[in-house]
């Protein structure tokens, strides 16, 4: 029998996005449920990587004791002030095995209790216009109806579904062959066949990893230049653990990376293939080239069909994402706020959103907006005074150990408002776009200048090989503030009346350790530029 429910927050979906923002909502007291379309939480890694393998790091020997400084090189586990559970605690591996995924976040849920309605699967999403007699003034409450015939009332929905439709490329007779989400994982399927993996990204090469063994020939063929991770910084990027394949191609042995199109695809009366092939390297030569088998694994989509017409979210790049404010509100539907994987529309392939080690700091300020903007609690903020000396060790000791700024590059950024009335208040891991119109609009107060500060790589960091040693690199001791291509501090200053635009900004160069602690080369170059904008006489003086 139907009925309806009622909640300030409805979070849809029970992945580590979802349960993560239900443990800030728990944690504040709100009025909030997590509803799951499985029996348990997570269960898209029950199926997926394919060949149950993660790519995210699980490093449990660091050297460090410090929580905040080991969550660097902890990429799976969730947020908490108890520090607990941990996915370190679950297994040694340093790629770990999918199902180790599956069942720390049922311990997730279950050590802090979130509430969640499992086995509820969505089927539309409404919001009808409503007014105080019932007429029509504006959106009202979400209206989220599940299979069941339960009616979940909700004021604000936060959707951390991730992408759940293969993304299917516009290619003629695509719809004749295997995709990668159901194709045989099996090797031994695949012996002595001819196989053609269209796609570029870590699914594509996971799988011809996984039939170096068996198969004949094995192409991996997509448009534009091949990027790895560890050239370009971004972690969704071919990994190290998924190429070995490319020694295969590399040193001839009958397999190949095709750089080019797919024109076309035309299943013969013998069950094989005739792929059409635009290679781009060859002034656009076209190839006909035969395979047995075909397996598409050209990515995720996020999946808007359950949405009504008059609150379906617009949708970005390609229609692969729910298009997104600073706040991470969809564009054209108040009051609809994206979770997880679905916000790397934000920062698409540049930082670390679309993964746990990145969105989990995403759901922690998507959850401070929310406080601030509903709930009358101001962003979190501690007073400093307003001098250069303060605001170096500040920064300082939050460069050399937070894992926010380490692991959100250049997307999430502590800041220092100065008021007009001189004070200083110093706020940590604010998305850098939302920072500037929450000034502008006045969210922040009275805000006379401010200050980011953040962890980024350099300009062009990802034109260069890190491994030739021709291509040079900025001093560990350089002190001009000047811009390195490693991972390093960088300082921007910002005036109040005019936020968004950069009055002058300071690098400190890159460290090793990634330690800034140098009295000569870290601190007081930035004591200089921070003096030369703050009130400090004292500073000022220094030679």
């Amino acid at each position: 029998m139907s009925h309806e429910e009622t909640t300030d927050y409805l979070v849809v979906g029970a992945g580590p996005a979802g349960l993560q923002a239900g443990y800030f909502l728990q944690q504040a007291g709100r009025s909030y449920l997590i509803v799951e379309a499985g029996a348990a939480p997570g269960t898209f890694f029950t199926r997926f990587p394919r060949h149950r393998t993660l790519i995210s790091i699980n490093k449990v020997h660091t050297g460090w004791d410090d929580p905040e400084l080991n969550m660097r090189t902890d990429w799976n586990s969730l947020l908490s002030d108890e520090h607990t559970p941990l996915f370190t605690a679950r297994t040694p591996r340093y790629f770990p095995p999918a199902d180790a995924m599956v069942g720390y976040l049922a311990d997730f849920a279950a050590t802090h209790r979130l509430r969640i309605r499992y086995g509820t699967r969505i089927s539309e999403i409404s919001r009808p216009a409503e007014g105080p007699d019932g007429g029509p003034s504006g959106p009202g409450d979400f209206l989220v109806r599940a299979e069941d015939g339960t009616v979940f009332r909700a004021r604000r929905l936060i959707v951390a579904t991730g992408v759940t439709r293969p993304y299917i490329p516009p290619i003629e007779g695509v719809e004749t062959v295997e995709r990668y989400d159901e194709v045989d994982v099996d090797p031994a399927a695949f012996t002595g066949q001819r196989v053609l993996i269209i796609g570029r990204g870590n699914s594509a090469f996971e799988t011809a990893d996984n039939l170096i063994e068996t198969a004949a020939v094995i192409h991996v063929a997509g448009p534009g230049s091949l990027k790895l991770a560890w050239q370009t910084h971004f972690v969704g990027h071919l990994r190290a653990v998924n190429n070995n394949f490319l020694d295969t191609y590399q040193l001839k042995l009958q397999n190949a990376v095709l750089d080019g199109n797919i024109l076309r695809i035309r299943q013969q009366p013998d069950g094989r293939y005739l792929v059409s092939v635009s290679f781009s390297r060859v002034n656009e030569v076209v190839k006909d080239i035969v395979y047995d088998r075909v397996i598409l694994a050209t990515g995720f989509r996020f999946d808007p069909t359950i949405f009504a017409p008059e609150c379906r979210p617009e949708l970005a790049i390609n229609d692969r994402f729910p298009a997104q404010t600073d706040a991470w509100e969809s564009t054209n539907v108040p009051g609809l706020h994206f979770a997880g994987t679905i916000t790397q529309v934000r920062d698409f392939k540049k930082s670390t959103s679309g993964f746990i080690h990145g969105f989990r700091y995403g759901v922690r300020a998507l959850h401070r907006i929310l406080e601030a903007r509903h709930h009358d609690r101001p962003w979190p903020a501690r007073t400093l005074p307003a001098t250069a000396e303060a605001v170096t060790d500040a920064a300082i000791a939050r460069v050399n150990r937070s894992s926010a700024l380490f692991q959100m590059f250049g997307f999430l950024a502590d800041t220092v408002l100065v008021g007009r009335d001189g004070t200083a208040r110093y706020c940590e891991e604010v998305p850098v776009d939302h920072l500037h119109s929450a000034v502008a609009d006045g969210g922040f107060g009275d805000i006379d200048r401010y200050f980011t500060v953040t962890l980024e790589y350099g300009e062009g960091h990802d034109r260069v090989n890190p491994f030739d040693i021709t291509a040079g690199r900025t001093s560990q001791q350089d002190t001009t503030g000047l811009d390195g291509r490693y991972l390093h501090p960088v300082i921007r200053a910002f005036d109040g009346a005019a936020p968004g635009k950069a009055t002058a900004e300071h690098h400190i160069t890159e460290n090793l350790e990634n330690e800034w602690d140098s009295e000569e080369v870290h601190r007081a170059p930035l004591r200089s530029f921070l003096s030369a904008r703050l009130t400090d006489p004292a500073t000022a003086a220094r030679p």
